[in-house]
């Protein structure tokens, strides 16, 4: 089996990334798990409470749930992945099941910030890409999926995810083996990581 970590910024196209190399491979070879399903549950809090959490800071994953669910699968077990919405900002009652695979790919803004789960993985890829194709990426996503307005969007960035990217985020980029530019437009950068992969597992 092959486990794969895919990090980078919000908006830098890791789930682009994340799916043009699925699409490589038959259903069954490939199970992809995201860190977003491991927020911190925060439904003891009001709304607003939870909404102005960094979710851009390590301190928001329940890194000790994703690393176990990996080990699982890793050994041959299926789990059941949180399901997270950011709509209410907590985990939602239902999960969904991620089967054993050839090939785990583990997604996520904070993956390699984290030792433990770092040592998991066979390959480290971070996801490049310029911080203003981010933010409009951002603002789009969140506007559209997490039913935020632009002044709280900027609100958030300037506060949180600017400042989180610098400390935490860019840092981690230097345990990455591959690094991708221009995110899920690098075709070029996607067909040498699949012939790899590919490679690997023969």
């Amino acid at each position: 089996m092959l486990i794969i970590g895919i990090a980078g910024g919000t908006g830098s196209g890791k789930t682009t990334v994340v799916h043009k190399i699925a699409e490589q491979f038959i259903a069954e070879e490939v199970s992809i798990i995201s860190q977003d399903s491991y927020y911190l549950d925060n439904s003891d809090l009001s709304l607003e409470e939870r909404r102005a959490k960094n979710f851009d800071h390590p301190e928001s994953v329940e890194f000790d749930l994703l690393i176990d669910h990996v080990k699982q699968i890793r050994s041959g077990k299926s789990i059941d992945e949180p399901i997270y919405s950011f709509i209410s900002c907590t985990r939602q009652q239902e999960t969904r099941k991620v089967p054993p695979c050839d090939v785990l790919i583990v997604e996520g803004i904070l993956i390699l910030t984290n030792k433990k789960l770092r040592e998991l993985m066979d390959i480290k890829v971070f996801v490049d890409c310029d911080s203003d194709v981010r933010l409009s990426r951002v603002i789009r996503r969140d506007i559209n999926e997490r039913g935020r307005d632009v002044v709280q969007v900027l609100d958030r960035y300037e506060k949180t995810v600017r400042p989180s990217h610098l400390q935490f985020i860019e840092p981690s980029k230097r345990f990455a083996d591959i690094i991708i530019p221009q995110g899920g437009m690098n075709q070029v950068a996607i067909n040498i990581l699949t012939n790899h992969i590919n490679h690997t597992l023969k």
